[in-house]
């Protein structure tokens, strides 16, 4: 155990510092304020204050920490050692920066509760945000950071038994369209026919004709492939079912078509199963609470994970209404339009609620990478995307942390926009899982 000397022991402090050293370093920590019992100490030791005690490992503290609310933060810039840092304290400490009030900033999202300007989907932009800015989204500095603080400690205090933590990957699945044609509506079906015939577009015309006849195999429909690479690479895959009402943004099958309540139950069989909230959600409570009992109803079984559709969620809003229904587990902590870290941490970590000043039930697993992202918005080929998918994984592997990624059912099809896209997935898979 390290013992930690503050002058005040405040929520901030404990989150933080639970974060770095016992999420990500596996060092258990105790507090102290007490100077006495920190001098008597015989173990490891650090103080996190404004002035050392005396000559012991020391880092000092801005006053981010010891505050309560958000307040508008200058941030400036500064490397250490070529990595990217903030809240510089000078050469008199043994880490030249803040790190445990860098990495609070960073993991709470304190920048997006800030003004700022949101995209057309009133979602936070990554390019608003401090990483994207400084050129670190693509880095958990967080991770890299503890990390380089676990070198000086190493230094300090050799003698210390450090445990060392394993790089874990875990594939999610969103399933926006369970199918492209298969078991819609008449009215969808007879108008999305029309609407291909008045576009010319004549093949995806006949698709929907021999789809709907079972002539041919839906090309949404890739479970089978999926459950089968998750065995051959014996991944851990999460599945997300999008079940609102029918809406612009929520195009999925009825919930109420039994063979689409029959995959959702297949799916619980070999792996798990989570809530993919409607696209308005984020601002309707009922409906978020009408689409976690229909899909409980389905399963048979309570539901503790959920993504948000679109990843639209308002902090701390939709977390809160989260914790509300009791939902344990959140994935939906990463950008549409970017690849990266947007807490700038690979670790999962629980959500700290700066309305109320408290670390919450909930975590938050953030992923680092999305296929929409790097077909449509990155516009990249096959190769290229497999190109930033293993340069992202490295990242994490470099800190042992957890490489999360995102793909859709439907781009295992290499249908329409994804044409060339059939076997990403899989090679996907091989990088991650190596």
């Amino acid at each position: 155990m390290i013992l930690i000397y503050t002058h005040k022991i405040t929520p901030r402090v404990r989150y933080a510092f639970k974060h770095v050293f016992t999420r990500i370093l596996l060092i258990e920590i105790d507090f102290t304020s007490k100077v006495e019992d920190f001098v008597a100490y015989n173990g490891p030791k650090l103080s996190y204050t404004k002035v050392p005690l005396g000559n012991e490992f020391f880092i000092k503290s801005t006053n981010l920490l010891f505050q309560q609310g958000i307040n508008d933060l200058d941030i400036i810039i500064s490397k250490w050692d070529g990595v990217p840092c903030f809240f510089y304290q000078g050469k008199k400490a043994t880490i030249p920066f803040d790190i445990f009030s860098a990495s609070f900033y960073l993991i709470t999202r304190y920048e997006e509760y800030l003004p700022h300007i949101k995209d057309k989907y009133e979602r936070f932009s990554a390019t608003e945000s401090l990483a994207f800015q400084h050129d670190f989204l693509e880095k958990p500095v967080i991770d890299i950071w503890a990390f380089k603080l676990l070198d000086k400690l190493k230094e300090k205090f050799p003698d210390y038994d450090y445990k060392e933590r394993k790089y874990q990957f875990i594939s999610t699945i969103d399933v926006d369209n369970a199918y492209a044609h298969k078991y819609k509506s008449t009215v969808r079906a007879v108008g999305g026919f029309f609407k291909d015939l008045y576009k010319l577009n004549v093949r995806h015309a006949i698709d929907r004709i021999t789809v709907r006849f079972n002539i041919k195999k839906d090309p949404f429909n890739t479970f089978e492939d999926l459950i089968k690479l998750k065995e051959k690479y014996n991944v851990r895959t999460l599945f997300f079912f999008l079940i609102g009402d029918y809406t612009t943004y929520d195009t999925n099958v009825s919930a109420s078509k039994e063979k689409f309540k029959l995959l959702i139950k297949d799916m619980v069989d070999y792996a798990r199963v989570g809530l993919h909230p409607s696209y308005y959600t984020m601002h309707d409570f009922e409906k978020l609470k009408t689409e976690k009992e229909r899909l409980e109803g389905i399963t048979n079984m309570p539901i503790f994970r959920s993504r948000q559709h679109y990843l639209r969620f308002l902090l701390p809003d939709t977390f809160q209404k989260l914790i509300d229904l009791e939902i344990k587990e959140d994935y939906s902590m990463g950008y549409a339009s970017h690849v990266g870290f947007r807490a700038s941490t690979c670790t999962p970590f629980y959500f700290y609620d700066l309305d109320f000043e408290i670390q919450t039930p909930l975590k938050l697993f953030p992923f680092a990478l999305m296929d929409t992202t790097l077909n449509d918005y990155m516009k990249l080929t096959p190769k290229q995307s497999l190109g930033k998918i293993s340069d992202l994984k490295n990242e994490v592997k470099r800190v042992n942390g957890t490489f999360i990624t995102l793909f859709h059912n439907e781009s295992l099809s290499g249908y329409l926009r994804w044409k060339g896209w059939g076997r990403v997935y899989e090679s996907m898979l091989k990088i991650a899982s190596k």
